[in-house]
């Protein structure tokens, strides 16, 4: 492109000659310019917008700002009320864990005064230097929660199968002949071989005989279920317990039976009197514990039951 110049001051006209790079040198330069008075001009409203009130602008930012609030206070609300909920859930599995701690010290023999389940216990000790402490995230807070209800909730059924175990060896126990079926002296004669009195020959005896006056209170050695109340011809009148797991006790030359077959009794219950019926040498009581029908020692029962 050619530009002509003419002026009174110049003796002759000059030409110029614009080419395609003077057009886009002076395309740069214009768009250089354009932003360079921009990026000046937003300093400017930036620096004086203290002073500067844009009522519209001001109204859309505090919108913005009010909503990222709500959303945000929307957020934690439903955190907490989750966490609320775990909580709620965890004091209800607390509660339940002190209750059961309590049943077990008792099944184990242990005094309350012991295990104070409803007291916090006593914690402290100094802060490491090794490692930083921190705040909690919330994250953080409501993994630990989680982590924590999950170990209550096995520690649960853990107690839950000791407690059931404990429990079924005290039944096991009080199902055990332990208690002294009569108040009297029973070492005339004991368990083992000896010479019997009516016959004079050597002979096993497979009880224990407690020496006592005719209309002696005779009682359970442990509870069962009444299978033999009735006369036999060498016992005499005789009552026959069976307390599970194989053990039968026998109650031997009553002058009176106090209890009925099938009838359930406990420990300590009065079942019959003492007398000399059957094949005896006069009043007392021949006291039997057998398991799986074969004799034991009935001392060791009663021993055990000192210790």
């Amino acid at each position: 492109m050619h530009i002509i110049l003419v002026s009174n001051r110049l003796t002759r006209a000059r030409t110029l000659t614009l080419t395609t790079a003077h057009v886009l040198a002076g395309a740069v330069a214009l768009a250089g310019m354009v932003i360079m008075l921009t990026i000046a001009l937003f300093y400017v409203s930036v620096r004086h917008a203290a002073h500067i009130r844009l009522p519209m602008v001001e109204s859309l930012v505090l919108s913005a700002q009010q909503d990222q609030m709500r959303k945000t206070e929307g957020f934690l609300r439903e955190n907490l009320n989750a966490m609320a909920v775990k909580l709620g859930q965890m004091q209800a599995q607390l509660m339940r864990l002190d209750a059961l701690g309590e049943r077990l010290s008792g099944l184990a023999g242990f005094k309350p005064q012991e295990f104070r389940f409803g007291e916090v216990p006593g914690r402290g000790g100094a802060v490491s230097t090794l490692s930083q402490a921190h705040d909690l995230s919330l994250d953080e807070f409501s993994r630990q929660l989680d982590t924590l209800s999950k170990q209550m909730e096995s520690r649960t059924d853990y107690l839950g199968i000791l407690e059931s175990s404990l429990f079924d060896a005290r039944v096991k126990r009080k199902l055990m002949p332990t208690t002294t079926p009569v108040e009297g002296s029973w070492n005339a004669s004991s368990f083992g071989w000896r010479i019997d009195p009516i016959t004079g020959q050597h002979a096993l005896h497979e009880g224990i005989d407690f020496i006592a006056d005719v209309g002696t209170p005779v009682f359970a050695a442990a509870g069962g279920v009444v299978v033999f109340a009735e006369y036999h011809a060498q016992y005499g009148n005789m009552v026959e317990i069976d307390h599970g797991n194989d053990f039968i006790t026998r109650y031997a030359h009553a002058s009176k039976l106090l209890v009925k077959v099938g009838e359930v009794v406990r420990r300590g219950r009065k079942i019959a009197d003492v007398g000399s019926t059957g094949r005896s040498t006069g009043p007392h009581l021949h006291f039997e514990v057998r398991y799986k029908g074969v004799p034991k020692n009935p001392a060791r029962f009663l021993q055990a039951s000192i210790r």
